[in-house]
């Protein structure tokens, strides 16, 4: 625990770093994979392959890869301030997880009986009524425990985007190593610290199904 004491700042700045790639990267999944979720089971059927396409080119490619591009592809094609990894490594990090977002909306969209929302556009409901009010909310429910198994393996991915520059819990041991410090005591604390975290993601999930659970 002496490395937790002496070294205080470089624990702050990997865990601060590890959270907001977390949380970035979450919004972006959340925002994103109901969009891509709706397109998948979407009536237009150019809507159903873009969204086919994306899910289907971005989950089969490596995480490495997909930040990989955004480290050093994107800055060539597009102007991107210097010093900015964190950011790519957010988008890189939300994008790559939202298909796994969209495609465990979609699954608790299939759980929903037809005839709701049939019954819905019977009542002159259109499609975004339709899955807004009468599908999302119920599919919601069931996709909890999967959905909340995302944001699990999303929170262990940031650690890829030590990689890349991007501070994090990642690569604390490379400079708890630099130090003279041993790296076996440093891993052992980051596996500690992901295992709270991990338990609190799991206390939330418990929570969600309760409340839920009460309101179905």
């Amino acid at each position: 625990m002496n490395q937790l004491f002496d070294y205080p700042d470089l624990w702050r700045d990997a865990l601060v770093g590890t959270l907001i790639l977390f949380v970035g990267g979450g919004v972006i999944a959340i925002i994103l994979g109901l969009i891509v979720g709706a397109m998948r089971v979407s009536p237009i059927p150019i809507a159903r392959a873009v969204g086919a396409i994306y899910v289907n080119w971005i989950r089969n490619t490596p995480l490495t890869l997909v930040l990989f591009f955004f480290a050093f592809a994107v800055p060539l094609l597009i102007p991107v301030p210097r010093g900015s990894y964190l950011a790519l490594a957010i988008v890189g990090l939300g994008l790559y997880t939202a298909t796994y977002v969209a495609e465990t909306l979609r699954s608790g969209i299939n759980t929903v009986p037809v005839g709701q929302a049939e019954a819905a556009r019977a009542l002159g409901m259109g499609f975004g009524q339709v899955m807004g009010f009468v599908v999302l909310p119920q599919a919601a429910r069931s996709v909890i425990p999967p959905m909340m198994s995302v944001f699990i393996a999303l929170l262990k991915n940031t650690t890829v985007a030590s990689g890349f520059a991007v501070v994090n819990l990642g690569n604390i041991r490379a400079n708890m190593s630099e130090n003279g410090e041993n790296q076996m005591v440093s891993i052992l604390i980051v596996m500690g610290i992901f295992v709270v975290m991990v338990l609190l993601l799991a206390w939330a999930q418990r929570a969600f199904e309760n409340k839920w659970r009460v309101a179905r």
